[in-house]
């Protein structure tokens, strides 16, 4: 493929199925274009809706001790949603995945937000034998997409959570704002179990009989059924990424991880390192494009920032590199191997996505009220 880079965004051909329209212009900006009309609700619009919608979290959480759930990294989105819930008056609870890839920032950042704020947390450890083989199985599979193991176990754990405690709604950092863009050839499969389970079936080495995993059939039992809500409430709001940052570090002593998603040192080796390297695809590039089109940064700034290294410095770099081999049991030998194996993707292995149940199932889910 010809190299070509949208003339909006900074979205290029490393991403293969990348579409241009007569403008140069891609499809993730079209369809960006699309998405907030259906998803974002800014303004005096927005600021009636989100009050709807924290009256009506705080009707159903009546007589219960949380009236909702959320997610905490460390990171900027989920501390700013955990910092705005407490103002709006919500009673959450904070689940936090322990993957045991979290960096010492992240962990204070953690600690910092919920005894200031005052919230309750769970951390949810994860079997660390089995989570490091599913790990070391997604590696060996040669797919990009080496954070479904953290993802998938994360949706899992909300869904028990909620269900045990009869909680209605799970709150997300997941915005339109900064979050848009993603290509699928980059990431897909994340609620897919079949092809999780094909994955590790191939390349696994000790049974998954501890992590937390949801099929299809649990999704919509838990949104038919149960009538769990996930609501993205950044969506609600004028939501700007740097003011955000500045609100948390003045308000609650939070620091910066040095790049999206950074907080931790898997994701951070893995976005850094491992994909631009093995891949050919930056994942700054998807972010920076979000935030071009949303009107957070200008095109001519997010070049700029290509121009960088992915990784805020050498030091770190080789420190990361170092925890990643020791952590999942790699030789220097092995590890460069699984860096060295053919390219592959998630069209390679079994899965639900290209079944009309499944496609149908999905439908269900995302759509249904």
């Amino acid at each position: 493929m010809k190299y070509q880079i949208c003339t909006r965004c900074i979205m290029d051909t490393s991403d293969p199925y990348i579409k241009f329209d007569e403008y140069g212009v891609c499809n993730h900006c079209r369809t960006y274009e699309q998405s907030i009309k259906r998803g974002l609700v800014s303004g005096d619009a927005g600021k009636r809706e989100l009050a709807r919608i924290i009256t009506q979290i705080k009707e159903h959480g009546k007589g219960k001790e949380y009236d909702c759930l959320i997610g905490l990294s460390g990171g900027v989105d989920s501390t700013y949603v955990a910092y705005k819930l407490v103002k709006f008056g919500l009673r959450p609870l904070v689940l936090h995945l322990d993957n045991e890839w979290d960096s010492e920032i992240a962990k204070q950042n953690i600690n910092k937000t919920v005894s200031k704020l005052d919230l309750n947390i769970e951390h949810c450890k994860v079997e660390w034998s089995e989570f490091k083989d599913l790990q070391l199985a997604f590696l060996k599979a040669s797919v990009p997409d080496l954070e479904i193991p953290t993802d998938h176990a994360i949706l899992s754990l909300f869904y028990k959570a909620a269900k045990e405690r009869g909680i209605k709604y799970f709150i997300s950092g997941s915005n339109l704002a900064t979050e848009s863009h993603l290509p699928a050839a980059w990431s897909t499969g994340h609620r897919d179990w079949k092809y999780i389970k094909s994955i590790h079936n191939m390349f696994g080495s000790i049974p998954l009989r501890n992590y937390p995993h949801h099929t299809l059939t649990d999704l919509i039992y838990y949104k038919l059924v149960l009538r769990l809500h996930t609501i993205n409430i950044l969506n609600y709001m004028d939501y700007n990424k740097q003011e955000a940052m500045a609100t948390l570090e003045r308000e609650l002593g939070w620091q910066y991880y040095g790049g999206k998603h950074y907080e931790s040192i898997y994701t951070r080796f893995v976005q850094g390192y491992i994909l631009p390297t093995k891949f050919g695809y930056d994942k700054r590039r998807q972010h920076l494009s979000t935030l071009i089109c949303s009107g957070q940064i200008d095109r001519n700034t997010a070049l700029s920032e290509m121009e960088k290294s992915p990784y805020p410095s050498e030091e770190l770099l080789h420190n990361d590199m170092k925890i990643f081999k020791e952590k999942l049991g790699l030789t220097d030998q092995e590890y460069n191997d699984l860096l060295s194996l053919p390219n592959k993707s998630f069209e390679d292995y079994p899965s639900y996505e290209k079944s009309w149940a499944f496609r149908a199932g999905r439908y269900i889910y995302l759509n249904f009220k």
